[in-house]
């Protein structure tokens, strides 16, 4: 409860938005948790000879984690009703409300 009063202040404005813009908010979550683990991976390599290496590394991480991912929907998939997750190519690659949300946003 503590945790709730303190943040109030700051999570009292994403109230103030339509529905559609909080949807696009809140599904971006998806793209923070990519550049999460792109951060980490970049933190612990430190650094690189050059920009090559760099983007390499990059494409590389980029792919295990779709491998990952794919992994974790395949798994689902064959659950039928039971399923958690909806089958798509990209995490979190279809976002709709978008025309909606920037109609807000103007």
């Amino acid at each position: 409860m503590a945790s709730w009063e303190n943040a109030w202040d700051r999570f009292t404005p994403f109230l103030a938005f339509g529905p559609a813009l909080r949807k696009v908010i809140y599904t971006t979550n998806s793209i923070e948790s990519l550049n999460y683990q792109l951060r980490k991976i970049i933190k612990n390599r430190g650094h690189f000879p050059n920009d090559a290496a760099a983007v390499k590394l990059l494409w590389l991480a980029i792919r295990n984690i779709e491998d990952k991912r794919a992994r974790e929907r395949a798994k689902q998939a064959g659950k039928g009703k039971d399923r958690q997750s909806v089958p798509r190519l990209v995490e979190g690659a279809v976002v709709t409300g978008w025309r909606a949300a920037l109609g807000e946003l103007s």
